[in-house]
């Protein structure tokens, strides 16, 4: 064996070592890099409006992480506590006529409200799909975010077409924050088994990272099923 030959074989073992430390590590350090963002951004929104008395940073030399976002997951508890009986019921209450007396604000307030209650519903299944539709034209195919059956006055439109539409959420690669809010017939949706976690990992991979599939035994064909009205 030459000289050459060792050197490239050398040089080959050794890239694969830092390619295999890098896969390791990279997901470690931005899982820890995030953890730590979040945490730094809920201690600079909590910790100004803590009296001295109770911020642990006037005893400590050092500033310590995490104590805003302790406060925070406490007080919002408390405030569901609260909410839950009759005298916590009448105080939101009470906030809420005063927010919507406020030109503007109540605009955003009850649009937001509005949001959360949709998404953060125990029995919501809104974005918790994931399926293919055929955009941006005949033969391509993109994947979506099936977020809910079409209600208002755009459902009433299309009902008046005898048109059966979803809300679909098309997000781009790789950032699936940003995207376009479509209007879909429910037949022209393929739904996936995969989750709506699996479909953000390929998304955000460009299509690298696809999970197992397992086909379901004797599975009829998957179709978008009609959300029930309260």
């Amino acid at each position: 064996m030459t000289e050459g030959s060792k050197s490239g074989i050398i040089a080959t073992r050794l890239r694969n070592y830092f390619l295999t430390g890098l896969i390791i590590c990279a997901p470690v350090a931005i899982t820890v890099w995030l953890v730590r963002s979040f945490i730094e951004w809920a201690d600079s929104w909590v910790k100004p409006y803590l009296p001295n008395f109770y911020n642990p940073d006037t005893y400590s030399p050092v500033a310590i992480p995490g104590f805003g976002l302790l406060v925070a997951v406490i007080v919002i508890t408390l405030v569901g506590f609260m909410t839950a009986n009759l005298v916590g019921r009448s105080i939101v209450s009470f906030g809420e006529s005063l927010l919507n007396r406020t030109p503007l604000v109540r605009t955003i307030y009850k649009s937001l409200k509005q949001i959360f209650q949709t998404v953060l519903q125990e029995q919501s299944s809104s974005f918790k799909r994931a399926g293919l539709i055929e955009y941006p034209s005949p033969g391509l195919w993109s994947l979506v975010f099936i977020a809910t059956d079409v209600k208002g006055e755009i459902a009433a439109k299309f009902d008046e077409r005898g048109m059966d539409m979803v809300t679909v959420f098309l997000p781009p690669t790789p950032i699936p924050t940003a995207g376009f809010l479509l209007f879909v017939p429910r037949d022209k949706i393929i739904p996936l088994q995969m989750s709506a976690e699996d479909a953000a990992k390929l998304l955000i991979s460009g299509g690298l990272v696809a999970p197992d599939y397992k086909p379901l035994a004797n599975a009829p064909p998957r179709s978008i099923p009609h959300q029930k009205t309260a």
